[in-house]
């Protein structure tokens, strides 16, 4: 499921100094932390200094799904954005990631120009909201959700805790 978050975001972007001023926090402590936790994981990480509109993206994502090997697609996505600093908020850069994981780049560029699965990412914008979830990622089990990056033990708690409520509910 998609999440709009900052939909408001311009098409050029926003700084990332921008887009935390005035809220009092300690963007490189906020930085530091997540770096770790991408590295704990394995994952690469880098210091955004913008931060780009993601409907787009959220779009060319929802489209790869049907295709087959589209799902590469995100890892893509992950990387440009989170890795490379790219603006996946502009049509070229995101034909040039869905050519990139060997989806077309002409169906690409369609799906996106003609907004073919703009309904699709409206429902799943809708149904964020009725499940109240307010940032990314969202992790939703047994109506209970977890905000933000997690440990492993919390994850696990959050379902062991869904499964005993269902198991609970079937008796």
């Amino acid at each position: 499921m998609h999440f709009p978050l900052h939909p408001e975001t311009p098409a050029a972007g926003v700084s990332i100094a921008e887009l935390f001023a005035g809220r009092d926090i300690d963007i490189e402590a906020m930085y530091e932390r997540m770096k770790a936790l991408m590295d704990a994981e394995g994952l690469p990480y880098s210091q955004r200094s913008h931060t780009y509109n993601s409907r787009l993206a959220q779009e060319l994502g929802k489209w790869a799904d049907t295709q087959p090997g589209g799902e590469a697609v995100h890892d893509a996505l992950y990387k440009a954005y989170f890795v490379d600093g790219s603006n996946i908020g502009e049509l070229e850069v995101l034909v040039d990631i869905a050519e990139s994981v060997g989806l077309p780049a002409d169906a690409a560029r369609a799906v996106m120009e003609d907004r073919t699965f703009q309904s699709a990412i409206d429902a799943d914008w809708e149904k964020s909201r009725q499940y109240g979830i307010t940032g990314v990622p969202t992790f939703v089990a047994g109506g209970h959700r977890v905000v933000g990056a997690q440990p492993y033990e919390t994850l696990a708690h959050l379902l062991s805790h869904a499964v005993q409520q269902n198991t609970m509910g079937t008796r």
